[in-house]
């Protein structure tokens, strides 16, 4: 499968970021994420991200992220075997197939309807998993979705790229749909975002950034349901010090101002 294979642009391109740095860092002799399946799928795709530019840095950040994520999902399914799993844009992210959950899960993708005609080219079939292909801000989705059970919503690095109210109208669909849960996603401040705009990979895409939140807690305020249960803006620092020198001498200065240290973070709340 080759790079006029593949046919995304704009945001829908932003997905091949993630996917290149998650195979990278899992190609590493020290990963941390060990995703086998991203590195076969960019192998699959003939590299056709060779022009988002996803340096080492970015790659360790990146799989740094989705291990978190993958910690918080496996956490709530230790707690709910049988539990609801709702992933959000999850592109080409193999988030299932590290995370393996029982057979008692049941696992739903969204993504537009060609990425998921995409991933199908791309992933085996399992059982208890279910892919969807439509925007997550289409109010019909939650329809699809089962209300029987608790559920963990994810959403990686899809949040930042839809409008405020779009965000806020899709977290109240999922608080007032879903019984109980949790919801687990990255976000920026507004400073974080506009730094973002440079990111030469998503340049390359054309993909606006649209959201940023400065408070986590004036989310609470926005959507009735949602209570904030962690917010993480540090990351373990064996990790970082896989990073190059410069990295972690920025990483450094960024800790001890607070603006700074809180232009990215990972969220977690409860609903």
């Amino acid at each position: 499968m080759g790079d006029d294979g593949i046919g995304l642009t704009g945001v829908r391109e932003t997905l091949l970021i993630t996917l290149r740095a998650k195979a990278a860092e899992s190609q590493l002799a020290d990963t941390l994420l060990h995703d086998h399946f991203a590195a076969d799928a960019m192998r699959r795709l003939a590299q056709g991200s060779r022009h988002l530019d996803v340096g080492h840095d970015m790659a360790v950040g990146i799989a740094m992220r989705a291990y978190m994520l993958d910690r918080w999902t496996r956490a709530f399914i230790d707690r709910h075997p049988d539990a609801t799993v709702l992933h959000l844009g999850c592109g080409l992210d193999t988030r299932i197939f590290r995370i393996d959950p029982p057979a008692k899960v049941r696992w739903f993708d969204v993504d537009f309807p060609d990425v998921i005609e995409l991933r199908r080219r791309l992933y085996p079939d399992r059982s208890g998993y279910a892919a969807i292909g439509t925007s997550i801000t289409d109010p019909a989705l939650m329809a699809l979705i089962p209300n029987d059970r608790p559920a963990i919503v994810i959403a990686e690095g899809v949040l930042p790229y839809i409008a405020e109210t779009d965000v806020h109208d899709l977290l109240a669909r999922v608080c007032s749909h879903l019984p109980s849960g949790e919801i687990v996603f990255d976000a920026y401040s507004h400073l974080g975002i506009q730094l973002l705009r440079f990111n030469p990979a998503i340049r390359a895409t054309g993909a606006e950034l649209r959201w940023g939140i400065d408070d986590p807690r004036g989310l609470e305020r926005r959507v009735p349901g949602l209570s904030l249960l962690e917010e993480v803006t540090n990351y373990d620092p064996a990790q970082i010090d896989r990073m190059s020198p410069g990295a972690r001498i920025a990483i450094q200065v960024f800790s001890i101002i607070p603006l700074l240290n809180r232009m990215g973070r990972l969220l977690r709340y409860r609903f």
